[in-house]
């Protein structure tokens, strides 16, 4: 598994890990996880060739089951020698109501491979007292610790929006209050650092001390905290339209209209109805970050299908208002402009339940 906040970029290091053990001659299997439907991780796994099963309505602690199915079906389709398996940004507990559960019902059948927990750098110095900056309040920065609490690897991404001087000083923050952790420094999408901490993950499995205590009461009401809003759109123009473009453009007036809460992550994906196989890419990770492209489109468009995720501690009902406002406008600042949306939902995530606790493997 490879955890992590919100943002944290879990997914594009997920994606990189699955190309380098398939160049290994590894057949990999993935499991993307998330409280709803309509998974932009899906569609870039899947655009990327890759077997993907997905599990919806819950993180991986309480939806266990799903989980050991989920693997199951990936075997029957691809008999895949490694899982890769990426959380819910806003779970924790792993260790103790994923890994050990495995370990112990099911060890005949996995061996379980360190969990790595990603850090934005930018958010982690924020969250540590090294920068200010706009964070989250209390009981989602509880969320945040108990993840890092559990790593047995913390993994610095992104890690040229830092200084070198600012990047020790986080490291060295990091590894005095988490100990249990080993620290590395990565950049999942321009590669530094990554066949280091790929060729730990493959050598090892996870270590087996005690999990780390989590109140679920604070948990729960950190988690229920932050808004959820997927949505799937259907755009179109009447003249070929610039997709990178229209991304930007409509996650710039997305970020502009969440202006009481903090944004968490912003993702969304654009594949055009031409061209199956082009897909675009787009996060927003802070309200004071620009949308950056993760994919760009190869050509222009004349529709396409649009999947938002958008995740921040604010009203759904906002975040969901906010999506909408920002659709209205890109579309009529453009002649011959449609966006229309096909599917939509908005919550809170529902108090953590787990399947099975064991704080000792």
């Amino acid at each position: 598994m490879i955890g992590g906040f919100l943002g944290a970029g879990k997914t594009t290091a997920t994606l990189k890990l699955a190309r380098y053990l398939s160049e290994q001659g590894k057949s990999v299997g993935l499991i993307t996880n998330d409280q709803s439907f309509g998974l932009v991780d899906t569609a870039m796994a899947r655009s990327q060739g890759f077997a993907v099963e997905e599990i919806t309505g819950g993180c991986f602690c309480c939806r266990f089951d799903s989980l050991v199915e989920a693997a199951d079906n990936l075997s029957k389709e691809s008999r895949p020698d490694v899982f890769l398996a990426e959380p819910v940004g806003s779970c924790t507990d792993l260790r103790a109501a994923v890994s050990y559960p495995l370990r112990r019902i099911y060890g005949d059948n996995f061996e379980i491979a360190p969990l790595s927990v990603m850090v934005d750098p930018v958010r982690a110095s924020r969250i540590l007292g090294l920068e200010s900056g706009s964070s989250f309040s209390d009981k989602v920065l509880y969320v945040y610790d108990r993840q890092l609490a559990e790593a047995d690897y913390i993994v610095i991404n992104k890690v040229d929006l830092l200084p070198p001087a600012d990047l020790e000083r986080l490291r060295e923050a990091l590894e005095a209050k988490y100990r249990q952790a080993k620290v590395l420094e990565v950049s999942a999408r321009h590669g530094h650092g990554l066949d280091d901490w790929f060729a730990l993950l493959s050598s090892r499995g996870m270590s087996l001390g005690e999990a780390p205590d989590v109140d679920y009461e604070t948990y729960a009401e950190g988690e229920a905290l932050l808004g959820w809003m997927n949505a799937t759109v259907e755009i179109s123009s009447s003249e070929p339209l610039d997709g990178n473009r229209a991304l930007e453009e409509i996650a710039a007036l997305i970020a502009a209209s969440v202006q009481a809460g903090e944004v968490a992550h912003l993702k969304m994906t654009l594949t055009p109805d031409e061209d199956a196989g082009d897909i675009g890419v787009l996060n927003l990770v802070r309200n004071d970050s620009r949308p950056e492209l993760a994919h760009s489109l190869k050509e222009p468009l004349e529709s396409g299908e649009l999947i938002i995720n958008l995740r921040a501690e604010d009203d759904p009902e906002t975040l969901h208002e906010a999506a909408l406002e920002a659709l209205r406008v890109w579309a009529a600042a453009g002649e011959g402009r449609t966006a229309q949306v096909r599917h939509s939902e908005r919550f809170r995530p529902a108090k953590p339940t787990p399947t099975h606790r064991m704080a000792i493997a």
